[in-house]
């Protein structure tokens, strides 16, 4: 069943990506694009089969969808173990829900789409792997800023990763909306608030991951202004040369005293626009 989508020496700041200090691309993999156009994604949806077997509250289900992810070269086990525990079909329209454990995007409404679960776990992955990063399975990260809160998912797979999460959505029906979906999970360390992503949110930082769900051609003042000393942020930018978007990876390196920004870009993406304001 389809459903029809509604009418992504000092520093200065904001810093653009050729400003940034950095080690070198690494080569550019297959395009993720967890934000398609709206009507792509709806087509997606309309075509595929339902997930054989168990109904979709099922564990069963969820670790299905972890081992594709798993065969197509997602490693963390920490990430793998925290999507197969967030029941995804809880963030989409009911209608969508049948394809919520496929690996495509969907439309939630207000020209936004849920991304799949392919791009959230390689984003979060890059996030865990920030130099000097604890490995043990049960080490959490500390404080992590989400950009973009959308319909609630990546903030609950977050959740079960970070102590603390903070989520920021500019769009109101969706920031209710994810309210309601991560209340009913009762997740605890979730902070929603309603606001300017651009801004960041200062009062819970500074943060030890920094992760957006929408891209721009620079990266605001306040993100590197929060982001703390050995902290890592992982954002869709707009690519060197205007040639589309890519994931950028920031590490807040401090050595004998000196802050220093380093970056690293890898794979390509298609996000929504990174817009100022709320509505």
């Amino acid at each position: 069943m389809s459903a029809t989508p509604p009418e992504t020496p000092k520093k200065r700041f904001p810093l653009p990506l050729d400003k940034l200090g950095g080690r070198g691309a690494a080569p550019v993999r297959e395009l993720l694009m967890p934000q398609r156009h709206l009507q792509q994604a709806t087509a997606d949806a309309a075509r595929r089969a339902a997930p054989s077997g168990l109904g979709m509250d099922s564990a069963g289900v969820r670790l299905r969808m972890v081992q594709r992810l798993q065969r197509e070269g997602l490693r963390d086990e920490r990430v793998l173990q925290a999507l197969a525990g967030v029941p995804r079909h809880e963030f989409v329209d009911t209608a969508l829900a049948i394809q919520a454990y496929e690996d495509t995007s969907l439309p939630i409404g207000h020209g936004q789409t849920i991304s799949k679960p392919s791009v959230v776990g390689r984003m979060i992955e890059l996030l865990l792997a920030r130099p000097g990063a604890s490995k043990e399975a049960g080490a959490p990260m500390g404080r992590v800023l989400e950009i973009g809160t959308g319909c609630g998912y990546q903030a609950a797979v977050l959740a079960r990763l970070a102590r603390q999460v903070t989520s920021i959505e500019r769009i109101k029906p969706l920031h209710d909306k994810a309210r309601a979906s991560l209340a009913a999970l009762n997740l605890g360390g979730v902070r929603l608030v309603y606001g300017d992503g651009r801004l960041g949110h200062a009062p819970s930082g500074p943060y030890d991951g920094i992760i957006a769900a929408a891209g721009g051609d620079d990266l605001p003042e306040a993100w590197m202004a929060q982001l703390a000393p050995g902290g890592r942020l992982v954002a869709p930018m707009q690519a060197p040369g205007g040639r589309g978007q890519v994931l950028v990876v920031v590490d807040h390196l401090q050595e004998t005293g000196a802050s220093r920004f380093v970056r690293t870009l890898h794979e390509a993406v298609l996000f929504v626009p990174l817009k100022s304001g709320v509505m």
